[in-house]
């Protein structure tokens, strides 16, 4: 049997918070996805190394002014934070807190890959919680940044349990430290709790690092170790923040993400040995590049995809995504058959604020994507193109004008999330072909803009956008496809298509 040989990172796109565990010889994931909709993608692997989108937890899971970007602002950074997954007796479960909500919510399901998933919602804020699910039936969220609380939740964990355990579990360091402990994985194992967390010191190498606490009662005393303080060789970025899962053949791997800059934060798959009872992460004290292990090897399957638009149903791809709820009265792959059809609905004055922009990652080392646009539908102050999504953002599109013609614009935030258009060209075509290449080789985060009437002759327009990582978003570069009205609603954009390319 052939086997995986696993290379860091594993997905070099933003797939962050990562959390795994397995079930029989099959690996799930989930990770952050914040106000990308659906959301808290499920990924299922049999080697760790090559995953595969299956299912989304929930579609959308609030529905208010903010949630639709009605309100203004939106909710960019904030929406789902730090999903964890567990399973236990049949049931898998997802927990996450919302910032912008001060809510804590927990889903459960049957069926990981096609089920539908129940949803409780406890009042208050669990920062980045770590569910527990003990061996003696009780169940327990662990949470918090540098104060570290315990809440003891019911059997079914619906809600928090009357009476049970609610306290503060443990404090973590303070002196020369600039981000005290957060982002627990909790584990169970040959009578140790065993909790993982990551620091950020002021002091020494100043990156994230991954720690583990453990102590043989669940309330303490526990004792500290640093685990892994590496950063494969990527510019002082700390290779931390995850958990640990075994194979079938009872090997160890610990799953943990790492700063890429603009792209975002990757996963990164490492062994894991035990010495004195506790788990060390990679060799000689450094994350590897690369490793062989015993699991099997697979097929890849790509995380971001070219897509026709040619579906039998009014549906879309698992690796798509909407940058907030959409308005799904305002979208279809059915009303011109083989066609992305956006309409326009509420009036924005820029794409930060626009509803219905449809995007999927991007990829580095380096990646480019391509659309072509057919105008026929588009009003007088409709905008509709291809945008590369952060705060910071790029786009490149057609502005409708007044007088019934087009132009070819490339605009950039030009502050407060103002459009502000470094270049334009008229255009007098019915269709015309757009793409935006992106550069993160060694970090250079670099995006750059192209027309073209045929899809053959390309035309470079603006200027090169240099990208970067802002925490009001807190997201990786995003490729989306939008339509947005500046004046009146009742237009539409049709995109024929979206061809995406990786490049090593």
């Amino acid at each position: 049997m052939n086997t995986a040989v696993i290379t860091n990172p594993i997905m070099w796109a933003d797939v962050p918070d990562v959390d795994v565990i397995r079930v029989g010889p099959v690996f799930y994931m989930v990770s952050t996805s914040m106000h990308s909709m659906p959301g808290c993608p499920i990924m299922k692997s049999v080697n760790l190394k090559d995953w595969e989108i299956v299912n989304y937890v929930y579609d959308t899971f609030e529905d208010n002014a903010a949630h639709r970007l009605l309100d203004g602002a939106g909710i960019y950074g904030k929406g789902s934070w730090a999903a964890s997954l567990r399973y236990k007796e049949g049931v898998y479960y997802v927990c996450f807190s919302s910032n912008d909500m001060d809510q804590f919510y927990i889903y459960r399901t049957e069926d990981i890959e096609q089920g539908t998933w129940e949803r409780s919602v406890i009042p208050g804020l669990h920062h980045d919680p770590g569910l527990l699910l003990d061996d003696d039936g009780r169940n327990y969220v662990i949470y918090g940044n540098g104060d570290i609380r315990i809440k003891e939740l019911t059997e079914d964990l619906t809600a928090v349990k009357p009476g049970g355990t609610d306290q503060l579990l443990l404090e973590g360091e303070r002196k020369d430290i600039m981000l005290r402990i957060e982002g627990c994985h909790a584990h169970k194992r040959d009578g140790y709790y065993f909790l993982f967390f990551i620091e950020w010191p002021s002091a020494g190498n100043q990156r994230r690092r991954q720690l583990c606490y453990r102590s043989h009662q669940l309330l303490g005393p526990y004792e500290r170790t640093i685990i892994l303080d590496d950063d494969l060789g990527y510019h002082n970025k700390g290779v931390a923040q995850g958990g640990i899962v075994d194979t079938p053949d009872g090997d160890w791997y610990a799953v943990l993400f790492q700063d890429h800059d603009a792209v975002g934060r990757i996963p990164c798959v490492l062994p894991v040995s035990w010495e004195n009872g506790w788990p060390v992460i990679g060799e000689n004290g450094r994350a590897p590049q690369a490793f062989a292990t015993k699991l099997p090897a697979a097929e890849p399957k790509p995380l971001v995809i070219s897509d026709e638009f040619d579906y039998a149903g009014n549906r879309l791809a698992l690796n798509w995504q909407w940058n907030h709820n959409p308005d799904n009265g305002l979208w279809s792959v059915t009303e011109r058959p083989g066609y992305l059809r956006l309409r326009t609905g509420q009036a924005a004055d820029s794409i930060l604020r626009a509803r219905n922009t449809l995007t999927q990652r991007t990829e580095g080392p380096a990646c480019s994507a391509a659309t072509v646009l057919d105008l026929a539908g588009l009003q007088p102050g409709d905008r509709a193109g291809l945008v590369a999504l952060q705060n910071g953002f790029g786009t490149v599109g057609i502005v409708a004008g007044e007088d019934g013609r087009f132009s070819v614009c490339m605009c950039v935030n030009g502050g407060d999330g103002r459009e502000e258009i470094v270049e334009r060209v008229a255009f007098t075509g019915g269709r015309v072909h757009l793409r935006i290449d992106f550069n993160y080789e060694d970090s250079l985060d670099q995006a750059s803009f192209f027309y073209s009437e045929d899809g053959t002759g390309w035309k470079p327009i603006g200027r090169t956008l240099h990208m970067r990582y802002t925490l009001d978003h807190f997201m990786g570069y995003r490729i989306g496809l939008f339509n947005y009205a500046t004046q009146s609603s009742g237009g539409y954009a049709d995109f024929d298509y979206f061809h995406y390319i990786k490049r090593k």
